[in-house]
């Protein structure tokens, strides 16, 4: 069987196998870290490369759902989380840190793939990813005008900026690819295209998990905290905002939306914030990937409600 068929076929199962490598084989790590960020950018194309192009911008009404949902993400949310902090005492806990970056980020670049792995189309993902990741430098800013300890806010900026032009880079490309030689794709090459994309998801992850092996071995009780944490406030943010949005929005849209709600890409604050800050979180944001990983086979059921 073709192997691109074959993972298209077992998303889930595919991303689980993924993340099970990355955790019992952290000496795969290493070679990996150099990939990331090029297995960002395949992610991205054969993602795009699946969409018809002139779904992707979308109409003027669902733009202005896209920058309602940003603002309500990336703004609101985190500085309720900054009220909570500051009322109760908590501002330099890693708990109410954790919960900050994970809020205050925009859309991870895979959520539309996700999307599609539970059977709905990912132009209003893909519109949240982009929207989100431009206009971080505008909500990133009260965030880090009322949290100062967060460190430096050029970092953020630029590596939101850095990540915006490869997005927007890798989709003109992938358009016009799309336009011209890929114009009419059958049934089986878009198959193949996710089958692609899945497995580039599946080998991403093993990249990122050695802080969580790591814990498990020095403190199991510290990881397993984590990761109860990293999945309920994933899943939780998922469960929630469906059950806002189900009746207000359409089906793709209100799965785009609830998937976007607890899936962040927390990485863009991490490579930015200093150390000092990031260390009492760095399970978490290697614990974050396991629900994020898992959502396609745990959520998928909740979704098709």
């Amino acid at each position: 069987m073709n192997p691109l068929l074959w993972a298209a076929r077992n998303g889930p199962y595919v991303l689980v196998s993924g993340l099970a490598m990355g955790l019992l084989l952290p000496s795969l790590a290493e070679p990996m870290r150099p990939l990331l960020a090029p297995l960002v950018v395949l992610l991205l194309f054969v993602t795009i490369l699946r969409m018809e192009p002139a779904a992707i911008l979308g109409s003027l009404a669902d733009l202005r759902q896209v920058m309602a949902a940003v603002i309500g993400f990336q703004v609101l949310t985190p500085l309720v989380i900054i009220f909570v902090g500051i009322v109760g005492g908590w501002t330099g806990t890693a708990v109410i840190l954790a919960l900050l970056i994970m809020t205050a980020a925009p859309s991870i670049s895979g959520s539309p793939n996700l999307c599609m792995m539970m059977g709905y189309p990912a132009e209003h993902a893909m519109r949240l990813v982009v929207v989100g990741t431009a206009l971080l430098p505008l909500t990133a800013l009260p965030i880090f005008w009322l949290i100062p300890e967060l460190g430096d806010l050029g970092a953020v900026l630029k590596a939101a900026f850095s990540l915006f032009l490869t997005i927007s880079g890798v989709t003109v490309v992938a358009v016009g690819l799309r336009r011209t030689a890929l114009c009419n794709p059958s049934a089986r090459t878009l198959m193949q295209l996710e089958g692609a994309a899945t497995i580039t998801l599946a080998v991403f992850v093993i990249g990122l998990m050695p802080s969580v092996s790591n814990a498990a071995l020095s403190d199991p009780w510290l990881a397993a905290f984590w990761i109860a944490f990293a999945c309920l406030v994933n899943f939780g943010a998922q469960a929630a905002t469906l059950q806002l949005t189900r009746r207000r929005l359409a089906p793709a849209q209100a799965t785009a939306v609830s998937l976007i709600a607890g899936n962040r890409n927390i990485a863009l604050f991490f490579v930015a914030l200093p150390p000092e800050v990031t260390a009492p979180i760095m399970v978490f944001i290697g614990a974050y990937q396991i629900p994020m990983y898992l959502t396609p086979l745990v959520m998928r059921r909740v979704y098709s409600v």
